[in-house]
């Protein structure tokens, strides 16, 4: 059994998780075996993301203590795998989705993000959110659009002031 002071490092330990975090899924991962684990902790791995397993009454007051969790409280019950993420906010839903493609477990309960929550019929729609790089990519092709369809015009203009000029100048020639 955890001593009082093992605890309290557990809560300190995810009190700085979640302030670091901007987002947090919770799948349960009851009936699940060993090697389907593992696997799952692998995928997440390879993503960059942990897939961690705590108590549920450790991670309740953690959460308390960050504030502005509740909505997530009744999510913490039977056992629980947690995923904290920083940016890419629909990573873990998309590893979650493509694993559970071959395998019935774990059961995704819920995400909270930005202070929004998630229920366990929105992993489809995390798993579509795009990544920040992907979003600052569109951004940028529609700043850029507009210049491009300006200086396409303005060439095209150009080509046919040109083209006036040169008919004008033949013509008085």
């Amino acid at each position: 059994m955890a001593t009082k002071e093992n605890k309290k490092a557990v809560v300190d330990e995810l009190v700085e998780i979640l302030k670091n975090s901007d987002a947090v899924y919770i799948a349960g991962y009851k009936g699940i075996n060993v090697k389907s684990v593992n696997a799952l902790r692998n995928a997440f791995r390879k993503e960059g993301l942990a897939y961690k397993v705590y108590k549920n009454t450790l991670v309740k007051r953690a959460m308390e203590e960050v504030g502005g969790y509740e909505k997530a409280f009744h999510l913490l019950e039977e056992q629980n795998a947690f995923i904290f993420v920083k940016e890419e906010l629909g990573k873990p839903a998309k590893v979650l989705k493509d694993f559970l493609k071959d395998n019935k477990l774990p059961q995704f309960k819920g995400a909270l993000i930005d202070g929004s929550f998630y229920d366990n019929t929105s992993l489809d729609t995390l798993s579509s959110l795009k990544t920040k790089n992907e979003v600052l990519g569109d951004i940028l092709g529609l700043l850029l659009s507009p210049m491009s369809n300006v200086v396409s015009a303005l060439q095209a203009q150009g080509s046919n002031i040109l083209g006036a000029v040169k008919t004008i100048a033949e013509k008085e020639n």
